[in-house]
């Protein structure tokens, strides 16, 4: 899913109905995704104006569950450009919204060692702020020169079908 922008610099909407806010790509590389879910944010409205400017960051961010809870943590929202004496704090720690079966099932699969929960996206449906997370591993430095060698073979091939296909 790529991140669209308007003219005046804000997220657009994709093909499935999103409007993207941020992405970890990082994460995609890093890690072997497992299971996805996707979990509603409990916002201040400040954040919520700052998310539909476009601007947020899910670099260094990571979820937790704690005590029957999942939470977002060190995800930067930064603070609403207009805001006054009510902003918020950037990196402050926020709650998803799941059923309470996912959150059993993440903490199960949260049991085996070397897994974690990864934040993927932010992104809005239907005027509800939305973050996808993922159950994952991490990759270890082989994995992921294989998968970059995967990739390029690939691409490697995808350009010659096209120079095969506009007869060169």
């Amino acid at each position: 899913m790529a991140k669209k922008t308007t003219k005046n610099g804000k997220a657009g909407k994709d093909s499935s109905g999103r409007t993207m806010v941020a992405q970890n790509r990082k994460a995609r590389h890093d890690y072997a995704i497992g299971d996805t879910y996707e979990a509603g944010l409990v916002l201040t409205g400040t954040e919520v104006k700052a998310l539909r400017e476009g601007r947020a960051s899910l670099a260094d961010a990571f979820a937790t569950v704690d005590d029957g809870e999942v939470w977002l943590r060190a995800a930067h929202i930064p603070e609403y450009s207009h805001g006054t004496w009510t902003n918020h704090a950037a990196r402050r720690t926020r709650k998803l919204l799941l059923n309470r079966r996912e959150i059993s099932r993440i903490e199960r699969d949260l049991t085996s060692s070397g897994t974690t929960l990864v934040p993927l996206s932010i992104y809005f449906v239907s005027g509800y702020a939305k973050v996808e997370i993922a159950v994952a591993t991490g990759k270890r430095e082989y994995d992921k020169r294989h998968s970059i060698a995967e990739r390029e073979s690939r691409r490697e091939a995808e350009r010659a079908l096209a120079a095969r296909n506009r007869g060169e």
